[in-house]
């Protein structure tokens, strides 16, 4: 254990981080969510044992996903609500009884600030992360409802372009859950893009990275899909835009065609 990580076991660490909004006073249907925007580990928390290297690699955050979720946000007048604080503390689209929720390893990177968490430190955590974040966006997505919005949730995630040492040919991935109606109509409709698109790729429900549209989309049949973009395609702001453009009219389609009065 380091230094860091002793000094921090003297630090209160029960302080809430809610969830940060964007764009909330829009009007739009779309809530986009970007539960792995930020890299940022608390004082509280040391640096968990990690170097530089692994502190800012796609273990901690998805590099690249909140510059295209603003994006996206601007040119689809769209609420943006994303994660305070890096996913290695916790991760806000895993259960609380998830390994993944608070990894001792990720990748290829051992985690050692995580290895061996006690049942009250998880709870900490849960309380002050995963239950202030998820509290804020059904609470919006509450609102919307009542103002009769008819919501529609899109999480924002990136990918790496090798994993394991094998390269993935897929620029865009879209992921369902429960329901598969409006990330069908995405893929249906990716063609301009041009990016390799694919439906439940990287990923899909079965790898649990869905559990954000299950809480809070699923129960209320609200269109909802999770969107996965290559990191290397979005690795500067002006690359994320670019992307941005040429999502979002497919997305605002696709949910025309979709949702449609849902």
């Amino acid at each position: 254990m380091t230094r860091s990580m002793l000094e921090a076991d003297t630090i209160d660490r029960t302080v809430a981080h809610p969830a940060r909004f964007e764009n909330r006073e829009s009007m739009g249907r779309v809530i986009l969510v970007c539960e792995h925007a930020s890299a940022e580990i608390p004082p509280a928390f040391g640096d968990l044992g990690l170097g530089p290297q692994a502190r800012f690699a796609h273990i901690a955050w998805d590099p690249g996903a909140l510059d295209l979720a603003r994006s996206l946000s601007r040119r689809m007048d769209a609420c943006l609500i994303h994660a305070p604080l890096s996913r290695l503390i916790y991760d806000l689209n895993r259960a609380p009884d998830q390994p993944g929720a608070m990894p001792a390893r990720s990748e290829v990177f051992d985690i050692p600030g995580n290895a061996a968490i006690s049942a009250e430190e998880r709870n900490r955590r849960t309380q002050s992360v995963y239950v202030p974040f998820h509290n804020d966006l059904s609470a919006e997505i509450s609102r919307r409802m009542a103002l009769g919005l008819n919501p529609v949730i899109i999480t924002i995630h990136s990918f790496t372009p090798i994993w394991h040492g094998a390269p993935r040919e897929v620029e865009f991935g879209v992921i369902h859950d429960s329901d598969p109606s409006l990330a069908k109509a995405i893929v249906a409709m990716s063609a301009p893009s041009g990016l390799r698109t694919a439906l439940n790729a990287p990923y899909s429900a079965s790898d649990g990275v869905t559990h954000t549209l299950r809480l809070h989309a699923s129960p209320y049949g609200l269109p909802n899909a999770m969107l996965e973009v290559r990191n290397d395609l979005i690795a500067s702001l002006d690359m994320a835009d670019d992307v941005a453009s040429r999502l979002a009219p497919l997305l605002s389609g696709a949910i025309a065609s979709a949702a449609g009065g849902r």
